[in-house]
Order: structure tokens, then C-alpha cells, then sequence
């Protein structure tokens, strides 16, 4: 498989394990719609073909997001389709954001875990969600939409938690699909940071996907995230491509959110 062939498919196994509560084709355009939390479940993915006029397209996709309350957002890859799509919104006044780094990792000798005390759920589960919430720090107004999103994620799927003397100091979770395990929302409590939890979680998470039938891995890391990529690099994982998202200046600052 080509690079770009293998870039375009993690790229489809992301859109599939962080699902939308609604989406809308448009001219080879992923429109996706979850309330506002998250860009990735509230952005246009511009991934396949294209044939419409590109600025009236834009203008379409920018009055779909506003009246539905939400703040036009592309999320830009190296295959985005028309080629030219980024610095045509650059010139319309969007600015770059969150460029975020896709990783992948072969699963054949990655490291045993140490630590075992993890509980492993293959449905999501109100504990798990209490516990994430209570890490990420996510808004109550979130959590519902949260919930739905992660229910539906239609292949398999593990919800991982790690104890620490009875607590859960890290948690997040991993999708299998196409011999892939894709790793999410992998989150450490602040207080329990540089001990090795976030590292010793991944490699449970990694080992089970391994039971299942993974042979790689993948994740998506935001850049000004140095700790997390000192992790990342330290476990094996290296970078296959990077994205960014557009949004426009005007919009950040006062506008829909």
C-alpha cells in the first residue's frame, strides 16, 4: 500500500472511532455535526473529489454551520480535495489552528505492561465516563453528547481505566478496525503526571488490541502537546502525516462557537 493510500485510510478509521451524532455528504465533503464539542465531530472534511464551484461551496458549508449554531471549521489534510482548498481559505480570512500530528506504530515487540491494575470494558460505561470527565475536565453540557458519540461507534471497541492505590489516575480509550487499534481521549490526572500511568495504560490498551486481532496502531497528538509526543516517540510511535484546522479569525474571537 502507498503512502497516501495508507494516509487516506487512517484518516477514514479517525472519522469512523470519533463519531458524529449527524453527518451530511456535500459534493465529496464530510459535514459533521455533535453539538459543538470537539472540532473533529463538528468540522467539514473536505476528502473526496470535488466538483461543485469552491467558493460558492464554501459559502454553503460556512451558512450550514451557522444555522446550526456552530463556527465553520475545515479540518485541512496532505490529501484535501481541490488541492488548492487551504490557501483559498487562508485568503478568505480563515487562520490555522491545532496543527496535530497522525502516528502509527507497529504492534509486533511493544513492550509488556508492567502494571495490571486496568479494568477493560467493551461498551462505554457511566464509571468510565464519571472518571474521564472528572480528568479531561468536561463540561456537564458535553456529557451527553459525549455519550452518544461513543455509542455510536459501530466496531470493536475498549474503554480502559487505570488504578492507582484504589483511584483511577488514567483512562481513555481504543477501536479496532482494518488490523488498526486507534487510540483516544488518552488522558492522565495532573497530579499523577511523569510517573509512567499514561505510558503503563497504553501499553494494557496495545496489548489487548493485540489480543484482538491489531497488528498497528495509530493516534492523532496536537504539537504544543510536547509531553505527550515525548511519550508517543518514546513508545515507538512515529509521524505519518500531519493536519490543521481553518477557522476564520473574525469567528474565534466573537462569533459562533
Amino acid at each position: 500500500m502507498t503512502l497516501l493510500k495508507n494516509m487516506g485510510m487512517i484518516e477514514e478509521l479517525s472519522l469512523n472511532h470519533w463519531q458524529p451524532l449527524s453527518t451530511m455528504l456535500y459534493d465529496g465533503w464530510v459535514l459533521r455535526f455533535a453539538n459543538g464539542y470537539t472540532k473533529r465531530a463538528n468540522s467539514i472534511n473536505p476528502i473526496y473529489s470535488s466538483t461543485f464551484d469552491l467558493n460558492q461551496k464554501i459559502v454553503e458549508c460556512e451558512n450550514i454551520y451557522t444555522n446550526n449554531n456552530l463556527r465553520p471549521t475545515f479540518k485541512i489534510t496532505p490529501f484535501v480535495k481541490p488541492a488548492n482548498l487551504d490557501n483559498s481559505l487562508q485568503e478568505k480570512g480563515y487562520s490555522l489552528i491545532d496543527r496535530t500530528s497522525v502516528q502509527t506504530l507497529d504492534l509486533n515487540g511493544v513492550k509488556e505492561p508492567s502494571l495490571h491494575s486496568v479494568t477493560l470494558d467493551e461498551n462505554v460505561n457511566l464509571k468510565w465516563i464519571e472518571n474521564f470527565c472528572r480528568l479531561n475536565h468536561i463540561e456537564e453540557k458535553n456529557k451527553d453528547t459525549m455519550i452518544q458519540m461513543l455509542s455510536n461507534i459501530k466496531t470493536k471497541k475498549c474503554f480502559i481505566s487505570l488504578y492507582h492505590n484504589g483511584q483511577v489516575v488514567a483512562c481513555g480509550f481504543g477501536v479496532i478496525e482494518r488490523e488498526y487499534i486507534g487510540l483516544y481521549d488518552i488522558v492522565t490526572d495532573m497530579n499523577y503526571r511523569n510517573q509512567g500511568f499514561g505510558e503503563q495504560l497504553i501499553f494494557n490498551l496495545l496489548k489487548w488490541g493485540k489480543e484482538n486481532e491489531a497488528e498497528y496502531s495509530y493516534l492523532a497528538v496536537v504539537l504544543d502537546n510536547k509531553p505527550a509526543l515525548r511519550l508517543y516517540s518514546k513508545i515507538g510511535y512515529s509521524e505519518i502525516y500531519q493536519y490543521w484546522y481553518r477557522v476564520k479569525e473574525s469567528q474565534i474571537r466573537g462569533g459562533v462557537s
